[in-house]
């Protein structure tokens, strides 16, 4: 059997009988005085060990040749027609992929960029292979001249009025007049105004009559809108439109479509001409009622130097770069994955500063006022980004917690010689930081912490030992019983 008497003398805790110990207020003291350290300390302690310690290191990006950058885009253009508005992308590899559609959401907006219908859905264009007729021949003006003045007298006087917006200066629009002249020839002796009095071709020279093409939205040349009782408003899926002509553009086919238009009103009748009852075969599709146009969506890049562009694009107008204007208003400009309010917590819990530069143009406005020295002007933005990752080590595994980009903004206004664009120039770093989280060790938390309650009680110790000698030697010389 173990000897317990043995067994008892390694005890290092020894036990004093309590009548032979003695209180005093000064022990008492430096009691609560260790005490309250004691917690200050341990609270410290907690707190360092509960706080999140990372590394940063930079490495060259380990991107593949086939991974593709996703761009998420939300911008309003209170003056760009969503009839136009057109989304291209470039890079320096030689892609270029013009007019994208398939990602791309456009809704009409008003100057105070106030959606005013549905998603613009511009429908089926067609490919116009006759842009006019070829001819030296000289015709009679066959079409009607308006201004501002007449416009809206002839738009109400005949149940169809079909205007065609023009420019001098403009190569399709001069392509269009000798057809169109013809064509409006054709249709007068067809319905002589004076007789039958349904439809008449007219035309607005832009170029003089700038407020007139201004008041009905005008951008591109030439358009045809098609006018029913002074109106061209169409009501299209719940909201109103423009209503355009987009098909052929020679003699023929502008004869056709007058024809369409026409067979529906009676000459008895002209109430019919408020209702669209004419063939659906006719060529046409809604343009947006509003200037504006609100553009939101994503595409795919290439990780490399590139380009985001939004213009005024058509394969059949052309556009005057003094009546172009790109002001625009960023919701959301950001690169990669968007994140979710979870991931981002997260993130904010390893790297409060990360996040901060995902979305840096966000709810920034560029804008362009109207006035000479502000004509013909384009807005660049060039976005340098870095991509960067953040890995989590709660446990021995190491887990990917996100793939972020974030990028530096420049902007500025450069006067152009073309047409004005909104470009965004991005250029991916070849470097990406890694952001690792540095686990801390329990045991070394349990080992500080123990030396801090036992550092604590030792140096109070000492303390209370030096306090007590010193007052009982005070004491004793006191009575004068010192040696």
């Amino acid at each position: 059997m173990i000897n317990t008497s043995k067994l008892k003398s390694v005890d290092f805790y020894r036990k004093i009988p309590r009548d032979l110990t003695e209180a005093s207020l000064s022990g008492a003291g430096l009691s609560i005085i260790a005490a309250f350290v004691m917690m200050f300390l341990f609270g410290m302690e907690l707190g360092n060990y509960m706080t999140v310690r990372t590394t940063t290191t930079v490495v060259v990006d380990g991107s593949t040749d086939n991974e593709f950058l996703r761009i998420d885009f939300n911008l309003s253009f209170p003056a760009l027609s969503c009839e136009f508005a057109s989304v291209d992308v470039s890079d320096v590899l030689g892609t270029n992929r013009l007019n994208i559609t398939k990602t791309i959401r456009k809704f009409s907006i008003d100057r105070n960029l106030v959606v005013t219908g549905s998603e613009y859905h511009p429908g089926h264009i067609p490919h116009i292979r006759n842009v006019g007729d070829v001819t030296d021949e000289e015709f009679a003006d066959g079409s009607v001249s308006l201004t501002s003045g007449n416009f809206d007298a002839f738009s109400h006087q005949y149940p169809i009025l079909v205007v065609n917006f023009f420019a001098p200066w403009c190569y399709w629009s001069n392509r269009l007049k000798p057809s169109w002249e013809k064509a409006a020839k054709i249709i007068r002796e067809r319905y002589d105004p004076e007789i039958d009095g349904r439809i008449i071709l007219g035309k607005v020279d832009c170029t003089i009559e700038a407020d007139l093409c201004r008041r009905h939205h005008i951008q591109g040349y030439p358009s045809i809108r098609i006018f029913r009782k002074g109106s061209d408003l169409k009501e299209t899926q719940g909201h109103h439109d423009h209503e355009s002509y987009y098909g052929e553009r020679d003699t023929d086919s502008l004869v056709a479509a007058m024809e369409t238009l026409v067979a529906p009103i009676k000459k008895e009748s002209e109430a019919l001409a408020l209702e669209d009852k004419s063939n659906k075969t006719l060529t046409k599709r809604p343009a947006p009622l509003t200037s504006g146009c609100r553009i939101e969506g994503f595409v795919r890049v290439k990780k490399v130097p590139g380009n985001l562009v939004i213009s005024a694009r058509s394969k059949s107008h052309s556009f005057d770069p003094s009546q172009i204007n790109v002001s625009h208003y960023v919701s959301q400009f950001s690169f990669g994955r968007k994140l979710s309010p979870v991931m981002l917590y997260e993130i904010k819990r390893l790297v409060p500063l990360a996040g901060d530069g995902h979305d840096r143009l966000a709810g920034r406005s560029y804008i362009i006022h109207d006035g000479e020295s502000n004509t013909d002007v384009t807005i660049e933005h060039y976005l340098q980004l870095v991509k960067t990752e953040v890995f989590n080590r709660r446990s021995s595994k190491e887990r990917k917690l996100l793939e972020e980009y974030e990028y530096t903004a420049h902007s500025s206004l450069v006067h152009s010689t073309h047409v004005p664009v909104a470009k965004f120039h991005f250029e991916p770093s070849p470097m990406q930081v890694l952001i690792t989280e540095v686990p801390k060790s329990f045991s070394h938390f349990i080992t500080n912490l123990c030396a801090i309650i036992g550092g604590v009680f030792t140096v109070a110790g000492i303390l209370d030992s030096i306090l007590h000698n010193t007052i009982r030697l005070i004491k004793k010389v006191e009575l004068g019983k010192h040696m």
